[in-house]
């Protein structure tokens, strides 16, 4: 018997693509992009289609296990799941009689998108235990932060109106492999006569793309937005009936921005001066004009104000107040659900347990502190392959004093490390609900085929461990249904109207409310009311008020390191599929010629990336795809004895981004030998 289905992908990707998903007796046996859908319209990425291959896999986790070798050693023996839970409810309690719940660390992100599945019943369960809270910051947090400082909150422009842009300039975005369906709309903005322009690091598949490539050192990105609206100062390319009405600091930008000369930000990012005077008349003079603002960016230590210095210059140009112009980082504020009913933040204790950052989680896990963690639950994340210094938290994970579960699907590097792991179910096996943080569409996703083997979603997971724990408060019996319902009721979201539970269940999915809202740039809930150039909240804080560059502080090796995302994998997640592993051959380091050649590396050479954190092997890509004294790499591949190869983030720092608190993955420097 052969069905259909529609459904969302639950990936950390900004498409949230609806989808297609058929079964045969039960089985899914093809996964394919859903025509129908306004954004989506039917493309999806290899990593989707690939699914089935996922869901199926031999390796797939589907019984709870304990630990019964070493921690790392990945010995485990099955158990029930009404055994795991007294261990894990009895080691609960024991560690708070003896050091209090603040001793229990949750680490979660985002590795299922599903609203109710993330950030829903697990939320509850941790905040009525009283655990140590945890600052979700390893992703966009820096970018998101200093666009807010501008524009008030995570709203740009709607992606389906970027048909109509003039110029788009995608800046630190590899869209082609993250965020496809942008690259759609630009291919047909394209065709009327629209011209794209890529600024990134790599010349990467959207850098090839382009019809125009601009290679940048890393972390020098605030200079050149400084750059180009000194020439449109000089030049007098602005709005100036704009600036007046909407925005606020002109004045305060325009002395700073006198600084920036096209010379001087020529010797800061590499771009040379008459590039960036032409990409200024560029932007200046065509109306309108996109930014598309990516991750990658905000990745330094100084992210945040990188991503606040682009964020203003559409205001300069008055770009908001035309169709397919503006910018945008993220467009989560669209969609925002009432996080107080989902999360129930009212069950902590007063006054409330401690936070950490999740960037810092091997310190965390090494350093001493009061109370030590002496438990650590993960879900929806994999930190022994995506969390800076590797070594740290890999020591961290290792202590024997240390009790571990890991929810998962496969026996990750971070699973290896546990003392119980429990099987989780993938998204066509759960009830959840979808927002983009990109597109305006709202997707409900419902069970395709039941939980294979004895797998449970988040929700159910949670929702029993409570139970186990002795919660008795009603929210902890809600159902799925009831937490939709709960995440949709946010009167403070006007975007969410018509937006119901029912609705979605009949359609699928559906476009949020837009109509007769006033447009983002005219009532930005800054303190001023207005798009802020000049940030009083940032100079209170004792940052500048104003953009500003500050160059990255690490210089002790000579290559500064970019670790960013590759095509087939998103994160570690389906870097363990061996068709995904196939399309992307192996890992590799892109390296400059003139680098290379002084190291004697020549291209396809085994090599190792060293810095004072750690080590790992790939194979030296040569050429002039970077600029020199970069070095960039793609893709998180699993940790592999056989072939030596290590998470890259074994080189990564963990400090924190100059706003936001967030990860500053692409700040370290490295060198590199043939081995």
């Amino acid at each position: 018997m052969k069905e259909q289905f529609i459904t969302a992908c639950s990936l950390d990707c900004p498409d949230t693509c609806s989808l297609l998903v058929e079964t045969e007796n039960g089985r899914i046996v093809k996964v394919t992009g859903n025509p129908d859908h306004p954004v989506t319209k039917g493309a999806i990425c290899h990593k989707v289609r690939h699914t089935p291959d996922k869901l199926y896999h031999p390796d797939r986790i589907l019984y709870p296990l304990k630990r019964i070798g070493a921690k790392g050693e990945g010995k485990f023996a099955r158990i029930s799941w009404d055994e795991a839970y007294a261990e894990i409810a009895g080691k609960f309690s024991t560690i708070i009689e003896e050091y209090g719940a603040q001793a229990i660390l949750p680490y979660s992100f985002y590795g299922n998108m599903g609203i109710i599945n993330t950030e829903g019943m697990d939320r509850r369960f941790f905040h009525r235990l009283g655990a140590t809270q945890l600052e979700r910051t390893i992703c966009n947090a820096a970018g998101s932060t200093g666009y807010m400082y501008t524009m008030g909150r995570s709203a740009g422009i709607d992606p389906e109106d970027t048909v109509h842009s003039k110029l788009i300039i995608v800046w630190g975005c590899n869209m082609l492999s993250t965020n496809m369906h942008q690259a759609v709309f630009a291919n047909e903005a394209r065709k009327k006569g629209a011209k794209i322009v890529v600024i990134d690091v790599h010349e990467n598949r959207t850098a090839k793309w382009a019809d125009w490539f601009i290679p940048i050192q890393p972390g020098s990105d605030a200079a050149l937005a400084l750059g180009i609206m000194h020439v449109l100062m000089e030049e007098n390319l602005l709005d100036e009936a704009f600036i007046s009405q909407y925005t606020t600091g002109f004045a305060e930008l325009k002395e700073e921005a006198k600084a920036y000369t096209p010379e001087k930000v020529s010797a800061i990012t590499g771009v040379p001066a008459a590039d960036i005077v032409e990409l200024a008349r560029m932007y200046g003079r065509t109306t309108p004009s996109y930014i598309r603002i990516g991750n990658g960016l905000q990745h330094h230590d100084n992210g945040g104000m990188a991503v606040r210095a682009i964020s203003c210059l559409p205001a300069l140009t008055g770009q908001w107040q035309h169709l397919g112009g503006g910018a945008m980082k993220g467009n989560s504020s669209f969609s925002s659900t009432n996080s107080f009913l989902l999360e129930r933040p009212d069950l902590m204790p007063n006054p409330a347990p401690r936070k950490v950052n999740m960037n810092q989680l091997g310190r965390v896990l090494l350093e001493e502190s009061n109370p030590p963690v002496k438990a650590m639950f993960v879900y929806n994340c994999n930190p022994a392959q995506v969390a800076p210094e590797q070594s740290k938290v890999v020591q961290g994970m290792l202590r024997e004093d240390l009790f571990t579960v890991v929810h998962e699907l496969f026996m990750t590097d971070t699973a290896k490390y546990a003392d119980i792991v429990l099987p989780a179910t993938s998204t066509f096996e759960n009830l959840d609900l979808y927002a983009s943080y990109w597109h305006l569409y709202m997707s409900l996703g419902e069970p395709i085929i039941p939980p294979q083997g004895e797998a449970k979603s988040n929700f159910t997971l949670f929702k029993e461990l409570a139970a186990h724990m002795g919660f008795t408060e009603p929210c902890f019996s809600d159902t799925e249904e009831d937490l939709i319902r709960q995440a949709l009721d946010n009167p403070d979201n006007p975007h969410l109207l018509g937006i119901t539970y029912e609705a979605l269940k009949e359609k699928k999915w559906l476009r949020l409310h837009t109509e007769g809202i006033v447009p983002a740039y005219k009532n930005p809930p800054t303190p001023s009311g207005k798009i802020e150039l000049f940030s009083a909240a940032l100079e209170q804080q004792g940052l500048s008020p104003v953009p500003v560059h500050t160059p990255l502080a690490d210089n002790q090796y000579p290559l500064r390191f970019v670790p960013a995302p590759n095509h087939q994998f998103l994160n570690s997640t389906m870097a363990n599929l061996p068709k995904l592993q196939q399309l992307e051959k192996r890992p590799e380091v892109y390296l400059h010629k003139d680098d290379a050649a002084a190291r004697g590396i020549a291209g396809g050479d085994l090599v190792e990336l060293w810095n004072d954190r750690g080590s790992c092997r790939l194979h030296a890509n040569v050429g002039t795809a970077v600029l020199p004294g970069v070095a960039v790499t793609q893709g998180l591949w699993w940790s592999d004895a056989e072939t030596g190869y290590t998470s890259v983030n074994a080189l990564t720092p963990d400090s924190l981004s100059d706003i936001g608190r967030g990860a500053t993955f692409f700040s370290g420097t490295v060198d590199v030998r043939k081995i």
